[in-house]
């Protein structure tokens, strides 16, 4: 399995030779810019889930959880440019990534904070949707929350490692 891996990230490296890294890599304004949308997609994502996790915590009790769950689809398109901003990173880039393990520890984050947003929706999610104002949330909610949190804060600092290590 190690060969196989280390096959795998050689193989890799073909994307440094595509146009779009050699756009990436030539073009004065390009690495900054997608840098640019890569942070205000990390910021919708994490404002926005951000929200629902404090109000989980119990900061915010006058807002009802379902008025703050209405603004999830913002989170997931803050994610979903995030992910694409992350692959034009990747293929301009991709020695930065293959060999560093912020990088690792920051996809194994963001791994759990899919699954911690899954058992949500599978654990509290009814009851957290239920919550009027003023309302706490359940204990699993909270946890969950709380979990979230650590989790995209993790998420956050190892993006930052990423040139320093």
């Amino acid at each position: 399995m190690v060969e196989t891996l280390g096959a795998w990230l050689e193989g890799v490296r073909w994307l440094e030779d595509t146009p779009v890294a050699d756009f990436i890599n030539n073009t004065f304004w390009a690495w900054p810019a997608i840098e640019n949308f890569h942070f205000l997609g990390l910021a919708l994502l994490v404002g926005m889930i951000g929200l629902l996790d404090l109000r989980m915590l119990g900061l915010a009790t006058s807002i009802p959880p379902a008025a703050l769950h209405r603004f999830v689809s913002v989170g997931v398109a803050g994610f979903v440019l995030c992910l694409i901003t992350g692959a034009l990173f990747f293929t301009a880039k991709p020695d930065l990534y293959i060999h560093n393990p912020a990088f690792y520890l920051k996809m194994l984050f963001v791994v759990l904070a899919g699954v911690n947003v899954g058992v949500f929706y599978l654990v509290a999610f009814r009851d957290v949707e239920r919550l009027g104002p003023g309302d706490s949330a359940p204990p699993s909610a909270k946890a969950i929350g709380a979990i979230s949190l650590i989790l995209w804060i993790g998420v956050i600092c190892f993006g930052r490692l990423l040139p320093f290590v």
